[in-house]
């Protein structure tokens, strides 16, 4: 009795482990391996760089289709060459004293990370704004003060000055042409200086009567100004001057004119002969690519016609081609090193001022405060 129920104990056993066996083999099979719980992937969060921020301060308006004019023409190419990697911004109408300071201060204060201040009455208060802040770039035009975050940038304009200056002295009918001048400071200076050269190394016998207007910005005194000229019997204006007044009252009298700072034939038509202009945008583009890539320092830059940061517009249909090829021939001998102001060079009074065979040094041309031959006017008018 007792073999048989351990018989059949042992067969009970026997079975249920075949009975297991058989069905965990195909649930083995068919089991698959569950995925892992879904996670975030770890990677580093990447946040989008903030664009440099650029700040301009102008003197005047943009649309005083002069020297504020292209600087803005300057700035839409900057954000033209780079797009979403720069964010501008400006104020007009800053005049040139402590309130520029403040205008500068706030855009520090604000974030932004460079400062183009565009005019030469600026430069003390930028001397000033740019000590508080040294992590900021300061950038003057015109001016010869620089620190560790401050640059100034300027051009040989006096180069296009004096190819308008042939323009002029081929083309005035009575040897009598007329220069609307801002201030009797070196830049200004320089560019009367250069263009009477240009008008004389053609016309020997032509004049250039100057009126100052100690002004940069003022289309009614710049208008008066050149009115006053025109009286006195000019036949031609020339100017150093923001707007385009002068050639108008040109026009409206039928005479000739000379445009400054962008091509004013656009704006006034044929009677504009050519103008000497700016293209600031070269220089913008190159700085701000500096500041980008990190490489930015301080600076003095003085560009000419070679680095195309000045030009001369194209000229008028009124202009022979005699005469444009006269200003061909002096621009390539001035692309090919033969400067300017290379003696001989008298002054007003006819004195020798730089000798036959040698020419003026850069320190020697920021520093002009004398008249050229050929200039009826004194600096201190």
């Amino acid at each position: 009795m007792k073999y048989k129920l351990w018989i059949g104990l042992t067969l009970l056993v026997i079975a249920a482990l075949l009975v297991t066996g058989c069905a965990e083999t195909p649930a083995m099979e068919e089991t698959e391996a569950e995925p892992p719980a879904e996670t975030e992937p770890e990677t580093e969060a990447v946040e989008a760089e903030e664009p440099l921020r650029i700040a301009f301060i102008y003197i005047g308006p943009p649309g005083d289709l002069g020297w504020t004019f292209e600087h803005d023409r300057g700035r839409l190419m900057l954000e033209e060459e780079y797009g979403d990697l720069i964010e501008t911004a400006y104020v007009e109408n800053v005049e040139e004293g402590p309130d520029s300071a403040r205008v500068m201060r706030d855009y520090a204060q604000q974030g932004y990370d460079v400062i183009f201040a565009t005019s030469f009455g600026y430069m003390d208060h930028m001397v000033e704004v740019a000590a508080e802040f040294p992590d900021v770039i300061f950038e003057h035009c015109s001016g010869y003060k620089t620190s560790e975050n401050m640059a100034t940038y300027f051009g040989r304009i006096y180069q296009p000055r004096y190819l308008s200056g042939i323009v002029a002295g081929e083309m005035t009918e009575n040897n009598q042409i007329g220069y609307v001048a801002a201030f009797p400071i070196p830049e200004v200076v320089r560019g009367l200086n250069a263009f009477t050269l240009g008008v004389r190394s053609v016309n020997p016998e032509a004049t250039v009567s100057v009126v100052w207007t100690n002004t940069w910005y003022d289309p009614v005194v710049e208008r008066e100004a050149a009115v006053a000229l025109l009286d006195q019997g000019v036949d031609i204006i020339a100017q150093h001057q923001d707007t385009t007044e002068p050639q108008k009252a040109a026009q409206e009298r039928g005479m000739l004119s000379i445009g400054y700072d962008s091509d004013m034939g656009e704006f006034v038509g044929e009677s504009v002969l050519t103008s000497p202009m700016w293209n600031w945008g070269s220089y913008y583009i190159d700085t701000i690519g500096n500041v980008l890539a990190g490489t930015w320092e301080t600076h003095q830059f003085w560009g000419s016609l070679e680095d195309d940061i000045v030009q001369l517009a194209p000229m008028s249909d009124l202009v022979p081609q005699e005469v444009k090829d006269d200003v061909e021939a002096a621009r390539v001998s001035i692309l090919a090193g033969a400067d300017v102001f290379c003696g001989p060079i008298n002054n007003q009074d006819g004195e020798e001022m730089i000798a036959e065979g040698e020419c003026m040094t850069d320190e020697a041309m920021l520093s002009m405060d004398w008249l050229v031959e050929g200039v009826i006017g004194s600096i201190s008018e």
